[in-house]
């Protein structure tokens, strides 16, 4: 009831001769996931074009934990004025509600805005890693447990992991962090076999000749890795995909989601994003809300299928 009230209210405001304008005050974009990651750095290059477009501060704050729960959970419980969002992986809401009872999480609990990035996902092992490609992985795999590191318990990229070894078999142990910085530091300092990661997260140490990719998860290579095959390429069938977007919370008015929409699809065209992207070798793709609603959904709905086959079940 509170929050039909408050949305009548806003909707009231927002209406031509309204007292108030949205923002009236700063903005919180929520970041799920642990500072360092791309996915940190993405956020708040959005949230300065956003800013820049909205007239308002728009501040990014970390709360990471539970592949992305507690900060969809949070979005959800907040106000639906929109002075509240959320960037995030689709992770929590498309595959935790499978994995978790009761987390609250799903298409239903969020106000889509638009789609900002495909996060391909991929393997990175050490430079010195005798693995050249995740045939390697898996020879090994089927011989000693490999051990790999992700951003999270029943993250997208752990999926991936999890969907070589249903394809061509292998053990593998896995460590779940909190973002993909830990666990490529713990392959850098050689306590841990490989990284399951967003793969724009391993770039600078790439870069730096210290981390080698040796597959992805998408349908397409990354433009940052070329000569990388994607698993498919390597005859393994274990398609991942990832994709990020900013969120409100259910209920939000539809002049506020349009205002939101705009700014957003501006703050991706803009320099400051851009150089971004180039830094952190992120992929634009921008969706408006209700493609950005279809995909949720469709996501949502496929890993449904793929965590029953896997015979993975809710806790």
């Amino acid at each position: 009831m509170r929050r039909a009230m408050l949305r009548a209210a806003l909707l009231l405001a927002l209406a031509p001769g309204g007292a108030a304008a949205f923002p009236d005050r700063p903005v919180t974009v929520i970041n799920p996931y642990a500072t360092g990651s791309q996915a940190d750095a993405t956020a708040r290059a959005l949230a300065e074009g956003l800013s820049a477009q909205l007239g308002q501060p728009v501040v990014v704050v970390n709360r990471e934990g539970a592949s992305g729960v507690v900060g969809l959970r949070v979005l959800a419980a907040s106000p639906p004025d929109g002075h509240t969002l959320a960037f995030s992986a689709l992770v929590p809401l498309t595959i935790q509600p499978h994995l978790v009872r009761d987390t609250g999480l799903g298409p239903e609990a969020v106000a889509p805005i638009c789609n900002v990035t495909e996060n391909i996902l991929g393997v990175m092992v050490r430079a010195d890693s005798p693995w050249r490609d995740l045939r390697d992985m898996v020879a090994t795999a089927r011989q000693r447990p490999v051990t790999y590191g992700s951003p999270g318990p029943n993250s997208a990229p752990s999926i991936g992991i999890e969907r070589i070894r249903k394809a061509a078999g292998g053990a593998f142990v896995h460590v779940a962090f909190r973002g993909d910085a830990a666990s490529l530091l713990e392959v850098k300092a050689g306590r841990l076999d490989a990284a399951a990661i967003v793969v724009a997260s391993g770039v600078p140490l790439a870069r730096a000749g210290e981390m080698r990719l040796i597959g992805t998860f998408s349908l397409r290579r990354h433009p940052e890795f070329p000569e990388v095959p994607t698993a498919a390429e390597q005859g393994i069938e274990a398609v991942e995909l990832s994709a990020a977007g900013l969120f409100a919370p259910r209920g939000t008015p539809a002049p506020v989601l349009a205002r939101l929409e705009a700014a957003c699809r501006a703050a991706i065209g803009t320099e400051g994003f851009a150089a971004m992207t180039q830094r952190w070798a992120v992929l634009p793709e921008y969706l408006d809300r209700a493609a950005f609603a279809d995909r949720l959904r469709a996501h949502f709905e496929d890993h449904a299928a793929v965590l029953r086959a896997l015979g993975v079940q809710p806790e």
